[in-house]
């Protein structure tokens, strides 16, 4: 994943909704983030219609089965041209492994395979949600640290993590490894259901590898100006 672009959440309902977003940006080079909402009603031609404006995408399915059903998964997955991939670190290493291995077995002859990366814990999730609803029980930092590590033993390429775990988690993996961080809000933004919030400029200073933007964006009055305002904060350049 070489492109260092904020990844746009396109949370619509239709794939008609998504088509209208992009045609603000007319030919600009985007990164985007197909979701389970958006793939689910529009299935794989969602895709190639983004491919076709020239779009890098992440298919954000978070699998979450037995190996041999993420394993078959994958192989059809690998075959859509995405950019990027991911799984729920919680299903286990076995699981993990089959994902990589089908996403291998099914990218075509001659092209790179989608990265591939793993779900510590939904930014959704508290300290107290963690411990009271799903009984962990190591802390929340403690336990998306060990998911890291775990992908990284598995072959993954990185992790979807809050920014505020991206420094215990390079204490604990290599420096190529990625971190893909949503819950991104501009200072003036509501939280929303997310609880594990940062700017894009914190992101940057605590070593996000990636950030995922969604109704920053996509809500704004000016998509466009909230873009790349949101763009500039990532590279650091202040205004």
């Amino acid at each position: 994943m070489k492109n260092n672009l904020p990844i746009i959440a396109l949370d619509f309902a239709s794939g008609e909704e998504t088509l209208t977003f992009l045609d603000l940006f007319e030919k600009e080079r985007l990164f985007v983030k197909t979701g389970m909402e958006l793939f689910y009603q529009e299935g794989p031609a969602i895709i190639h219609q983004l491919k076709e404006r020239n779009c890098d995408i992440f298919l954000d399915l978070k699998l979450h089965d037995i190996p041999t059903t993420v394993n078959k998964a994958m192989k059809r997955l690998a075959g859509l041209g995405v950019d990027l991939v991911n799984v729920h670190a919680a299903g286990g290493a076995r699981m993990m492994r089959a994902a990589l291995e089908g996403l291998e077995e099914g990218t075509p002859a001659g092209r790179k395979r989608p990265s591939l990366i793993a779900v510590t814990q939904p930014v959704s999730t508290s300290e107290q949600v963690a411990k009271e609803e799903l009984l962990l029980h190591k802390p929340l930092l403690e336990t998306v640290v060990h998911y890291g590590k775990m992908a990284e033993e598995c072959g993954l390429d990185g992790v979807v993590c809050s920014v505020h775990e991206t420094k215990a988690i390079y204490e604990a993996v290599r420096p190529s490894f990625l971190t893909v961080t949503p819950g991104i809000r501009t200072a003036s933004d509501a939280a929303d259901d997310q609880v594990r919030t940062a700017t894009p400029s914190f992101a940057k200073e605590n070593g996000s590898s990636a950030i995922v933007v969604g109704r920053s964006i996509t809500k704004a009055e000016n998509p466009v100006e909230a873009y790349e305002a949101i763009k500039l904060e990532w590279e650091g350049v202040r205004r």
